[in-house]
């Protein structure tokens, strides 16, 4: 346990000056940037493999789509410059998820998956100065 809390304290560490800095509106799509690159590399680094980034379609996007052993993996990352008003992974309201649900049952349609794979929705919560948050099964579909 200890060796991955230092795992986890040294990536915050290294990742934490690219959110430095970052002010403004006109950032927020730079900041949702970063975010999404630290959770890809966060989570490639816990064995899951990337098979799509920012997965957009009329009905939402999804930030990151991967495969964690042969399950298609929907993950939605939320940053939060502090964790004074809730933890970012609480900002993925029952409006959102039906958003990520609906996106993900047309990705799966779209890739003829949707009798033959088994998928889950998770949720990375990023907050400066703090270890990275990885909610696995954070919601389900109906």
């Amino acid at each position: 346990m200890t060796i991955l809390y230092n795992t986890l304290k040294k990536y915050v560490k290294e990742t934490l000056p690219l959110f430095q800095g970052i002010q403004g509106k006109q950032n927020a799509q730079r900041i949702g940037k970063q975010a999404e690159i630290s959770a890809k590399c966060y989570l490639e680094q816990q064995g899951l493999v990337l098979i799509s980034e920012n997965y957009s379609c009329k009905l939402g996007e999804i930030d990151l789509i991967m495969d964690d052993a042969d399950q298609v993996v929907f993950i939605e990352v939320k940053y939060r410059k502090s964790a004074s008003y809730g933890s970012s992974i609480e900002m993925v309201n029952p409006r959102k998820q039906k958003k990520i649900i609906l996106t993900a049952r047309h990705y799966l349609h779209q890739h003829h998956l949707t009798e033959t794979i088994s998928s889950r929705f998770d949720i990375i919560g990023i907050v400066p100065n703090q270890p990275i948050q990885w909610l696995k099964n954070a919601f389900y579909s109906e």
